[in-house]
């Protein structure tokens, strides 16, 4: 993708729609005027009140106690130096955003106009009315050392500059790993520090506290080794300069255990990198390129450890392991401050979290077999939803221990399960799903490709790794709007299939095979193939694509019909069936049936509970299926109830181990306190359905799109449940977020199909599976 390209879809997703990243949502009621009247005068004169007669009622009766300032004057901003406070705003939103999908923490993000430190002070000193914490963000060296140093000692709320300390504690839980894995001891590794700003001096510093020895420390700089005789050495460089009589970076290296890149692009050498002791630690974090390219470096030394500011390589060192969970446990303590040992704690669970036995959604969402801890596994993944509890539990037990937190926790069982309440598995299931379609990308082939919607999504899931796409249409007419609309499609496999006369008499053969009983000649089939759906159809079946998506300008059946002709049901499926996955704020529930079958019979509602069952399951959730009526356990007679229960019945005789249950109403599915109280003996109590089955088409589609316009879910789907082979059927006019939302659906059913395969042919050769 070209550069101008890039920069235009950037711009598009911050300006496009309501502009930036973030908005201010009410979380109490506002619909009637009694509400008005408790939200807004006379009914908040009483919180007022109430705070005044007790200060630290401010985090009973206000956002206070989840609400962090994201504060910067722009004279760091990312790599872009000084570039001023306006243009530092899309990145302070970004963190805003990033607090809120990790933590559930709520951020106003400030953009303060001034380079003066007193008055940088002075204005976030008095904000400390308004906000539970201070994350500081992109402001230069050295006057961030001195800001934060202040602001800690001022205020009486958690201050942190992430730009310092965030890699600091993320890479000093690396190189606690790393030194075990590589049996050195931090007291005694000789350590190179190569960069001097604000992230390698608090780097340095933690290392220290952790018990590495200030004397086995060299940092250099752009001048070279900072040296103690170096004339002018400011007070803050003069704390790690050291007395050997080197002078540069090579020199330092020699010999050196570990290596710390906060600093540029290859400035390290393989020679440099050979020179290093036995085992060496490298840790090249430039960004976007690192010191040294990590195929370089794996390849020139095979007994090291690498670890990366990169995601496409193994131990990343990102930020965002740290900070949100950081600031969440000080919040839910209302820590004063974010001290020593809050960090230490931070970087000991992180550190210990990678030694755990990985869940099988972060194995998932890398698509991996088992990861464990090793040379490539020395930090946790992002994805990890384990790290809101660890490290915020870790922090907050640090602050209280600390004597800096004025609330204490005594029920941490309860307090966990609080911090897994808050996070929806929305974005995280999506984030997983995509991150699994990238690591092992498929064909997939577009059906519709003379379609700017279409071309744009194929060029998306290329340039994401998502999948690879093959663009099916007439080559003048894609081409044109390629270029029309400046996408860069270059190296796509584009086909005409009105020009693919042997391919075509090929797949038409397929299809006269499959449907000669059923009223098709050879020469109606090969006529079927100038149709692009029934084209593309049999490139997956005769697998030359994987999966095939269509379905944006053609309406529903006429789109499925090829696929079931050519492709049919897979073998132990009578019937297929379409499933959305609606994205809500509590998380994702599943629709089904949403697209297909008009009015199930009793069987084939089982059919569709099954195929709902199975399909769940490849997200990594464990269904809890409610099957949907008017009626309540018996509640009401008539066609639809007595249908559900007959169904529920025969899935409870004859497939005990499915989660479902019904009769029952949609609000009783969703709402388990109802369900609890009314009706316990359900084998859904004690939690929400997070899978619906609908007594028919008509309920499910209007039940999901009620949803998505009123309630604000996305809805990701049709998914197409029961196929043999991945075919996905986007709605009509679908955006294109829409499209490459089914495109990682259709990747993620090829890799789960074939993961499915994989014991039955090992078997088929006389080989067992041992657990």
């Amino acid at each position: 993708m070209s550069k101008i390209n890039r920069k235009q879809d950037a711009l598009d997703y911050h300006s496009q729609g309501r502009p930036g990243k973030i908005q201010v949502i009410p979380t109490k009621p506002t619909n009637s005027q009694r509400d008005l009247t408790l939200a807004y005068s006379p009914g908040v004169a009483q919180p007022c009140l109430e705070i005044a007669d007790n200060i630290e009622d401010v985090y009973k009766y206000t956002a206070k106690g989840n609400l962090v300032a994201v504060i910067s004057n722009g004279t760091a901003v990312l790599g872009l130096g000084d570039i001023g406070p306006e243009a530092s705003k899309p990145v302070m939103e970004g963190k805003g955003l990033l607090f809120k999908i990790y933590a559930d923490i709520d951020v106003f993000d400030l953009e303060l106009d001034t380079k003066n430190v007193d008055d940088f002070v002075k204005i976030v000193k008095s904000l400390e009315p308004t906000f539970g914490g201070v994350n500081l963000e992109d402001i230069k060296a050295p006057e961030c050392f001195e800001i934060e140093r202040r602001l800690k000692e001022e205020m009486n709320i958690p201050v942190m500059h992430d730009d310092q300390h965030g890699t600091a504690i993320i890479s000093a839980a690396a190189l606690l790993n790393a030194c075990e894995l590589q049996k050195k001891k931090l007291d005694k590794v000789k350590i190179v520090v190569n960069g001097a700003g604000a992230a390698a001096i608090s780097c340095t510093r933690l290392y220290v506290a952790l018990g590495a020895k200030k004397e086995n420390v060299v940092m250099c700089d752009r001048s070279g080794v900072i040296r103690s005789d170096r004339g002018n050495l400011d007070e803050i460089k003069a704390e790690f300069a050291t007395t050997r009589k080197i002078d540069t970076l090579e020199e330092a290296l020699k010999d050196a255990d570990v290596f710390i890149g906060l600093s540029s692009a290859d400035c390290v050498s393989v020679d440099m990198l050979k020179s290093m002791a036995k085992n060496p630690i490298v840790f090249a974090m430039a960004n976007p390129n690192p010191e040294i390219a990590y195929e370089l470096a794996i390849k020139s030394r095979k007994d090291l450890i690498m670890a990366t500011g990169r995601s496409d390589y193994p131990n990343q060192v990102n930020n965002v392991l740290g900070f949100p969970y950081i600031f969440r446990g000080a919040l839910d303590v209302r820590a004063t401050a974010i001290n020593e040992e809050m960090k230490i704690a931070a970087v000991r669970a992180i550190a210990d979290l990678a030694k755990k036995p990985v869940p099988e959604a972060v194995n998932m969402a890398y698509n991996e077999k088992n990861i464990k801890f090793g040379k490539t596994y020395i930090i946790p993944k992002p994805m990890d939803i384990r790290l809101i509890t660890n490290v915020s539990v870790a922090v907050a037990k640090a602050a209280i221990e600390s004597g800096v937190a004025r609330k204490k926790i005594t029920n941490w069982d309860e307090y966990i399960d609080t911090l897994k309440q808050r996070m929806g598995m929305d974005d995280a299931i999506m984030r997983a799903i995509t991150n699994k379609a990238k690591l092992d990308p498929r064909r997939v082939v577009f059906a519709e490709a003379d379609n700017y919607k279409i071309l744009k999504a194929a060029q998306i899931v290329k340039d994401d790794n998502i999948a690879i796409p093959i663009l099916l249409g007439n080559k003048d007419v894609i081409n044109k709007i390629i270029q029309e609309n400046g996408l860069e499609l270059d190296n796509v496999q584009i086909i005409d299939p009105t020009l693919e006369a042997e391919r075509s008499a090929n797949y038409a053969e397929i299809l006269f095979k499959k449907r000669q009983r059923k009223g098709i000649t050879k020469y109606e089939a090969l006529k079927l193939m100038r149709d692009r759906n029934y084209f593309g159809a049999s490139m997956v079946e005769a697998g030359d694509a994987d999966a095939m998506i269509s379905g944006l300008t053609k309406n529903y059946a006429s789109t499925i019909k090829p696929a079931l002709q050519i492709i049919g049901t897979a073998p132990d499926v009578s019937k297929v069936a379409g499933m959305y996955m609606m994205m809500t704020r509590k998380g994702p529930v599943f629709f089904g049936d949403t697209t297909v079958n008009v009015n199930p019979s009793v069987e084939e509602l089982v059919d569709i509970t099954l195929l709902l069952d199975k399909s769940v399951k490849k997200f990594n959730i464990q269904p809890r299926i409610a099957m949907l009526s008017y009626s309540n356990f018996g509640s009401n007679d008539g066609p639809v109830p007595d249908k559900i229960r007959h169904a529920v019945k025969i899935l409870h005789d004859q497939h005990p181990n499915v989660l479902v249950d019904g009769d029952m109403q949609g609000n009783f599915a969703m709402n388990s306190a109802m369900l609890n109280d009314n009706f316990p003996f359900s084998r859904l109590a004690g939690a929400p359905a997070n899978t619906l089955v609908f007594p028919n088409l008509e309920s499910g589609n209007i039940a999901y799109k009620l949803l998505q316009e009123l309630g604000g879910a996305e809805a990701i789907g049709p998914i197409l449940l029961g196929l043999n082979k991945p075919v996905h059927i986007v709605q009509l006019g679908s955006s294109v977020r829409e499209i490459v939302n089914m495109v990682t659906i259709a990747v993620l059913d090829v890799q789960a199909k074939e993961e499915e395969a994989a014991p039955k042919k090992r078997r088929i050769f006389g080989i067992r599976n041992k657990k």
